[in-house]
C-alpha cells in the first residue's frame, strides 16, 4: 500500500519507509529500490527523475526543479510524485486519509473524502475512476483551490 501524506511525502508499501520531500535523489532511488526495480527517466526543469513499477502502479518521481523563467520557485531535492494505475489489472492501494483513490468510482471518492483536496494532490482520471494522483512539494502554482 502507498499512502500520500500531503506536505512531507509518500510512504512506500511494506518497510521501505518515507519519500520525503527533500531527499536528495540518492535517498529516493535507494527507498524505491527496495521494492521495484529503478528506471532513469527525464522531466523537463528537473535535474534528475526516475521511474518505478510495483502492482500495477506506476511511480514518477523527480527532484531539483529550477525555471529558468521565473514563474515558480525553485524546489530542491525530491519535488513532486505520481502515481498511475495500470487499467488492465488490480493495483496496489493508493490511499489518502484511509481512502483507496484507485480503489472506487471518483465520485465516491471524492464524496468520502470531501472535495476539498490539499492543495499540492492533484487526481486525474477517465471520467469514471482516478488513473493517476500528483503529489507536489510546493502548492500548485496558479490554482487557488
Amino acid at each position: 500500500m502507498f499512502e500520500i501524506l500531503p506536505g512531507v511525502g509518500l510512504r512506500l508499501p511494506g518497510r521501505a519507509g518515507v519519500l520525503r520531500f527533500g531527499d536528495d535523489e540518492r535517498t529516493a532511488q535507494w527507498a524505491v529500490a527496495t521494492v521495484a526495480d529503478v528506471r532513469e527517466g527525464w522531466v523537463c526543469g528537473a535535474g534528475w527523475s526516475f521511474t518505478a513499477e510495483y502492482e500495477g502502479v506506476r511511480l514518477d518521481v523527480h527532484g531539483d526543479v529550477g525555471d529558468r523563467y521565473g514563474r515558480y520557485e525553485d524546489v530542491r531535492g525530491l519535488a513532486a510524485v505520481g502515481l498511475t494505475r495500470d487499467p488492465l489489472c488490480l493495483t496496489a492501494p493508493v490511499v489518502l486519509d484511509g481512502i483507496d483513490l484507485f480503489g472506487y468510482p471518483s465520485a465516491e471518492v471524492l464524496d468520502a473524502l470531501g472535495y476539498d483536496l490539499p492543495p499540492a494532490v492533484r487526481l486525474r482520471g477517465d471520467g469514471r475512476h482516478f488513473t493517476t494522483v500528483w503529489l507536489d512539494a510546493e502548492r500548485v502554482w496558479g490554482r487557488d483551490t
